[in-house]
């Protein structure tokens, strides 16, 4: 069996163990459906008592050809106010990166990224501004965080989560 066939195989497990075993605020799946299975959307919800809370957060995932192996390219389509997120939704996350394994699956790589909204490392930022403003002016980085939370990561209406118009696994929260 060559890589790409092992590739697939793995991230077709991974879908569906995060089908048969769902983790509260997360969820993923191949985007448009039925289309490139190394493209995916992946949604996380804001961690309860942070800035991000009430927010759903959308990203695009791009998995290499030889996933597991080499980490999958996240990118977050909602704009979030964030030390360790770029204005371009690049993650600084040494999972990702240099402490990437094989053995992560996707739905524990979005509980890290979920985790880092609780958890932010203003040490090591990728948003060097905000980073400042989280170590020295908490409550300003407070507000704004929630501010964009409210303006960028709104969850879809109930209505147009059960009627198809809207709703699914592309959510909102586009720029």
């Amino acid at each position: 069996m060559n890589n790409t066939n092992k590739s697939l195989r793995r991230i077709n497990n991974e879908m569906l163990e995060l089908q048969r075993n769902p983790i509260p605020g997360i969820s993923a799946a191949p985007y448009p459906p039925g289309n490139d299975p190394y493209q995916w959307v992946g949604n996380i919800t804001g961690p309860p008592d942070t800035p991000y809370a009430g927010g759903l957060f959308i990203m695009k995932i791009q998995f290499p050809r030889d996933y597991p192996f080499h980490a999958p390219h996240i990118v977050f389509q909602t704009r979030v106010y964030h030390p360790n997120i770029s204005d371009k939704g690049c993650i600084c996350l040494d999972t990702l990166k240099q402490n990437w394994s094989s053995a992560l699956t996707i739905g524990q790589v979005l509980l890290t990224i979920q985790q880092l909204l609780a958890d932010p490392n203003p040490r090591d930022p990728l948003a060097y501004g905000v980073a400042q403003e989280y170590l020295n002016n908490r409550p300003v980085f407070d507000q704004k965080a929630r501010e964009y939370t409210r303006e960028y990561a709104r969850p879809p209406p109930p209505a147009a989560q059960n009627s198809g118009s809207g709703g699914g696994i592309g959510g909102t929260g586009s720029q």
